[in-house]
């Protein structure tokens, strides 16, 4: 581990130099790239820096343990010993700042939310959902874009397509993908029976264009009049889009966007979803090749699998990945999902760190 920290700070200083130098001072696009590639290996070299601080400390601590003076010797020990523990904990931080990192964790988020059993109930538990996601972004000052709503007309949604732009929105919410199940007593129920429901959550990275190629002759655009949440007309132009995308082969996509606010803009958001659909079955096609592991269905969320209970009776939300209860759902549904999302990313580390078997060598 420590020849590749080595290696990492060395190449760190001579991307300063680099910079420095005029040819690529005058160099705009060599330049960027070199500045990137620094950020890029900046905590790190400032972690490891800092766990070299500490050794230092650590050995000076030590030389003074052999002091004639007893007060100085009971505070060369109370520092060993902090400074020690520093050094255990910047050795994990730098463990998990060497793993590999998810390229989609910067990237802003498709979230497509889809009422499962239960009827009426399973709908208004995605819009619940939806809420929850939409208050979570906007707790972080991101930007939430309806790109398509089909509602039930009760206030519950039978399916959502909506895009979250922010730094990290990925790496926050990719934890999310599968089945939420619900269970509690419905509105409409008279004799107080709890009900069990359910509702998917797809999370896709948004994908640049030149990331995945679409031919034109694969797709099939269709326009038509928007309408309006609950039915009510939006306007009386025809621009509605629906993407049909055949590439010759029984599994056709079709995304619909009508909630922009031109055919143009419609369209756009359209392309982009295919985009983001097309790059998560390449995704999943390639887990599968070689063997989806566990680490790889809590980042992505298997559809199939039921990942989260919401437990009104008990107040108890139960992530069935990780095998941990969180309480208070009420605010969990008002968007305070920090502490479901911090243990999935501290599980999900500790197990990529078990899985890359990275040692101190």
């Amino acid at each position: 581990m420590f020849d590749k920290l080595a290696a990492v700070a060395a190449r760190y200083d001579e991307l300063t130099e680099l910079m420095a130098q005029p040819e690529v001072a005058t160099n705009v696009t060599l330049l960027q790239q070199y500045a990137r590639e620094q950020r890029e290996l900046e905590d790190i070299v400032a972690t490891y820096r800092e766990y070299q601080a500490t050794e230092r400390a650590i050995a000076e601590a030590e030389s003074m343990l052999g002091e004639s003076d007893p007060e100085l010797r009971a505070l060369a020990q109370e520092e060993l010993e902090t400074q020690r523990k520093r050094l255990a904990a910047l050795e994990e931080q730098l463990k998990l700042l060497l793993l590999p990192r998810d390229p989609n964790d910067s990237k802003d988020v498709i979230m497509e939310i889809r009422q499962g059993e239960g009827g009426d109930e399973a709908a208004l538990f995605a819009a619940d959902l939806f809420r929850m996601y939409t208050r979570f972004a906007e707790s972080r000052g991101w930007k939430v874009e309806v790109d398509s709503l089909t509602e039930n007309g009760i206030g519950g949604i039978k399916e959502v397509i909506f895009q979250i732009h922010g730094e990290g929105a990925y790496s926050q919410l990719k934890y999310e993908g599968g089945v939420h199940r619900v269970q509690r007593v419905p509105a409409t129920e008279a004799r107080g029976r709890i009900h069990t429901s359910t509702a998917t959550v797809a999370v896709l990275p948004e994908v640049e264009e030149a990331e995945i190629e679409i031919k034109p002759e694969d797709l099939r655009i269709d326009v038509f009049r928007s309408a309006g949440h609950g039915g009510q007309g939006v306007n009386t132009t025809d621009s509605a889009v629906r993407i049909v995308y055949k590439p010759g082969t029984p599994e056709e996509i079709v995304v619909t966007c009508q909630d922009g606010r031109s055919q143009i803009q419609n369209r756009e958001r359209a392309m982009t979803v295919l985009r983001a659909r097309l790059y998560a079955r390449e995704q999943e096609k390639r887990q599968r090749e070689i063997g989806a592991s566990r680490l790889a269905q809590v980042g992505t969320g298997e559809r199939a699998e039921k990942i989260r209970t919401y437990n009104f009776p008990q107040d108890r939300i139960t992530d069935h990945r990780i095998g941990q209860n969180f309480s208070n759902l009420p605010a969990v549904l008002d968007g305070e999902l920090d502490k479901i999302i911090e243990a999935l990313i501290v599980y999900d580390n500790a197990e990529r760190l078990r899985a890359s078997g990275i040692s101190n060598n």
